[in-house]
């Protein structure tokens, strides 16, 4: 199978390229330089050229601050450029695999979200990211829609690496306590994306490691599996200076995953401990 990724340079992409070139796939890593998804040219260019079997895209805009201020270009990677892909891939008869947000949900329900819950975007991230879910839905019927959340790797920045580096800097840091969701490890999320592509079972999917926690919870596993002497002090979103609001519940219910796949995501604890690891094998 031809697969090929774009945004391969980030962190989830590059966890994708090498779950995928383990499997024996042929891969294409699509960067920016290589492929820029706005530009609905030079999509079509590239993938009439290529003709990949599948193309996995984790090109995004992701600066959620960023977005409040240039709403623009977040839509523009996010909505117009899954919309370029999607209708390239409706040409040349590719399968699309399109990674999306906990972030298209307002966070006001009690509960999980589910695929069928409606979206209703707090922010200029989310509702790009919303633009871009319903591109792909309209254009395309061979697609799976992978909503996911809080995600952390070894390739890029995350909340993790921000944890860890302020604890070498301060004995006290403040974590939001109201707001919560499920922390995902980009490496469980690849070899899930790997899995699903080959069932054909297309649709919407929720893919996190299993579990919940707060902002706050979170910095204390980090800290606490490394033995930091840093106290983390709770503190409410309304407290903190951020342009974007953020959706005080963003847990995302895993159904139909099992009945598709036969198995769910390891919690999130399970997934941190497996990352520190990782992380300390290569020095980080």
């Amino acid at each position: 199978m031809i697969v090929a990724v774009t945004g391969a340079r980030g962190m989830l992409g590059s966890d994708i390229e090498a779950e995928m070139e383990n499997r024996g796939h042929e891969v294409l890593p699509l960067g920016k330089n290589e492929l820029d998804i706005t530009d609905f040219t030079k999509v079509k260019k590239v993938l009439s050229r290529e003709r990949p079997d599948v193309i996995i895209n984790c090109a995004a805009y992701t600066d959620v601050e960023g977005a409040e201020d240039n709403p623009q270009q977040a839509i523009s990677v996010n909505g117009l450029g899954a919309r370029n892909l999607a209708l390239a891939c409706h040409e040349y008869e590719i399968d699309l695999v399109h990674i999306s947000t906990d972030y298209v949900f307002d966070g006001k329900k009690e509960g999980t979200y589910g695929i069928f819950d409606g979206m209703s975007p707090l922010n200029s991230y989310g509702f790009s990211k919303m633009l871009g879910e319903r591109y792909v839905t309209a254009l395309l019927h061979r697609y799976y829609l992978i909503r996911t959340s809080w995600l952390f790797g070894l390739s890029g920045d995350n909340f993790v690496e921000k944890v860890l580096r302020l604890s070498n800097e301060r004995s006290q840091l403040h974590m939001v306590e109201d707001q919560v969701g499920s922390p995902t490890y980009t490496v469980d999320l690849a070899k899930l994306v790997g899995d699903l592509i080959k069932t054909r079972c297309f649709g919407i999917y929720h893919a996190t490691n299993q579990g919940y926690t707060s902002w706050c919870g979170f910095a204390r596993e980090i800290v606490a599996l490394k033995h930091l002497n840093v106290h983390i002090e709770p503190v409410s979103s309304f407290n903190r200076y951020n342009v974007a609001a953020r959706p005080a519940n963003s847990v995302l219910d895993p159904f139909p995953l099992k009945e598709t796949l036969g198995y769910l995501l390891p919690p999130w604890e399970d997934a941190l401990g497996r990352y520190m690891e990782h992380r300390a094998e290569v020095d980080l």
